[in-house]
């Protein structure tokens, strides 16, 4: 996240195909196999966060994601567990979109019990928002699903996805052009969101969801 044109050109690219990507990745997130006995395992976590790091971080779920782990860790008794987002993190927000949906279900059938907090933060909030948009899960997958949590989303814009309108929160730092209608290229990054308490305020959000 060091170079202004190419945020610039994430947000160009978020702005234009957020929707159509929905469309072309929602054949591949629906193909599923046999479904499996949920059996849950004393290795289960009571929470997940499943988190989409931003463009160019390196793989994990980057400094967001890290500081909304710790902070929701603060904030509830429950063990909570980590899952980093398994995309390239460069242009293909789509990948992210799928992996998420791939993982959600894996949980849901290994990890039935485990409460699944979804998240991401810049490229990788436009893949969780993807992910939500494109609504594929089966209804009693989804209900494992019990908050998602974007910073700096491109496609924050559209609203809240419908279906889970009630679960997400949204969070732009003040003057990021990405998310909002400002103009301060550094509102973008990390810092100006680690330092708001914003990060703080999601957690606190997921905190009641959990």
């Amino acid at each position: 996240m060091k170079s202004r044109p190419l945020i610039s050109h994430v947000c160009t690219l978020a702005a234009a195909a957020v929707l159509a990507a929905i469309f072309l990745m929602t054949p591949a997130m629906s193909l599923t196999a046999a479904p499996l006995i949920p059996v849950a395992s004393a290795a289960c976590p009571d929470a997940e966060v499943v988190f989409a790091r931003g463009r160019q971080e390196p793989p994990g779920v980057g400094q967001i994601g890290d500081a909304l782990v710790a902070a929701l860790r603060s904030k509830t008794p429950m063990s909570v567990g980590v899952y980093g987002v398994n995309y390239p993190a460069d242009l293909d927000a789509a990948t992210g979109a799928r992996d998420i949906g791939a993982h959600v279900r894996s949980m849901a059938s290994s990890c039935p019990n485990t409460r699944i907090v979804i998240g991401g933060y810049s490229l990788g909030a436009t893949a969780a928002d993807l992910f939500a948009r494109a609504n594929s899960l089966p209804a009693d997958i989804n209900q494992h699903v019990a908050a998602i949590a974007l910073f700096g989303n491109g496609g924050k814009r559209l609203g809240p996805a419908p279906a889970y309108a009630g679960r997400m929160i949204d969070q732009c730092a003040d003057g990021d052009p990405i998310c909002g209608r400002g103009f301060n290229w550094d509102s973008h990054l990390q810092p100006s969101y680690l330092g708001s308490g914003l990060v703080d305020q999601a957690a606190g959000f997921i905190a009641g969801k959990l």
